[in-house]
């Protein structure tokens, strides 16, 4: 299988610009080029792409991607890094998790404390005012 850029986008739904940035980054080894210098990308560097975005999804930054990828060339390596990354990436889904449940929370009071009068009295624009009324210190979007 030999697939140009714009059909290897297709085919794993990631943009040509990022396919490209990923080659510049070296995540992506150079494809082979036709004669008249267009890219062709064959069922390794599709997996390859389709491992990436996998890895994207699973909210893994670029420097660990490019880490894994680095481990999944060499597979006579141990896969204690590979390990150690899942779980540091787990930790941070998990504090994410966190943060939101606590956002969620305190979405749920605020709302739950509106009355339905006017604005005047709306306890959703009073708390968002003033934070002294919020029931969690810190609201940062993970």
């Amino acid at each position: 299988m030999e697939l140009t850029i714009g059909q290897a986008s297709v085919e794993t739904d990631v943009k040509v610009t990022t396919i490209r940035f990923y080659e510049e980054r070296g995540m992506l080894p150079a494809p082979p080029r036709t004669q008249s210098g267009r890219r062709m990308y064959g069922s390794d560097l599709v997996d390859r792409l389709k491992f990436i975005k996998h890895a994207r999804a699973l909210g893994f930054d670029l420097d660990d991607i490019a880490a894994l990828l680095a481990l999944s060339d060499d597979p006579e390596q141990t896969c204690n890094a590979a390990d150690s990354m899942a779980r540091k990436q787990l930790a941070s889904v998990k504090a994410r998790i966190a943060q939101l449940n606590g956002l969620r929370a305190e979405l749920e009071r605020m709302i739950d404390s509106c009355g339905g009068g006017s604005v005047a009295e709306c306890k959703v624009i009073e708390t968002l005012a003033d934070h002294a009324h919020c029931a969690h210190p810190r609201h940062d979007v993970p």
